[in-house]
C-alpha cells in the first residue's frame, strides 16, 4: 500500500482535464497530498508529451513519488513517459492490470484513458494501483535487468 504522505503528481492532455480533477478529489479526500500538473478544463489543445515530461521531472526530483498521466487513451502518455530512465508508467485500463503493475513492475506512474474509461472505473484503478504494493523478489531481479 502506497503511504498517503507519499505526494501524487498528476497531469493531462486537453483530453483528460476534467476526470483528472474528480481523481484529485477522490485522492484528496483520502488524504493523499497532489500536485496537478496542468492542463486546466477548457484548454483548446495541449501537447501529451509536455504534461508527462512534467511529471516525469517531479517524480525525479523528488517532489513526487508518484504520477498519474491522462489522455484519450492513456497509451500516448505512458509512452512519453517511458522514455525516461527510472520512470515505469503503466497504462491501465481496469483494476487487475493497476494491481500488477504495481505488484509486478513497480510502476510509478499510472496512465488512464479519458476517453476509454468512465469516471467510476477509472477511480476504482487508481484505488487499486494505491492499495498494492511493490513484492520484490524474482520481480525486483526482472526490474533490475531494465
Amino acid at each position: 500500500m502506497i503511504e498517503k504522505d507519499n505526494t501524487i503528481a498528476l497531469g493531462s492532455d486537453h483530453a483528460g482535464p476534467e476526470l483528472k480533477a474528480k481523481i484529485i478529489e477522490h485522492l484528496n479526500n483520502q488524504g493523499y497530498k497532489t500536485l496537478d500538473l496542468g492542463c486546466p478544463v477548457g484548454t483548446e489543445r495541449v501537447d501529451y508529451p509536455d504534461i508527462a515530461s512534467k511529471v516525469v521531472a517531479t517524480i525525479l526530483e523528488g517532489q513526487a513519488h508518484f504520477g498519474i498521466l491522462i489522455c484519450g487513451t492513456g497509451i500516448g502518455m505512458s509512452l512519453a513517459a517511458n522514455r525516461v530512465p527510472g520512470i515505469r508508467a503503466a497504462n491501465c485500463n481496469w483494476e487487475l492490470t493497476a494491481r500488477l503493475a504495481r505488484a509486478h513492475n513497480n510502476a510509478n506512474i499510472l496512465t488512464i484513458g479519458a476517453r476509454i474509461l468512465g469516471e467510476t472505473l477509472a477511480l476504482s484503478i487508481v484505488d487499486s494501483f494505491f492499495a498494492t504494493s511493490f513484492e520484490g523478489g524474482r520481480h525486483a531481479e526482472r526490474l533490475a535487468l531494465f
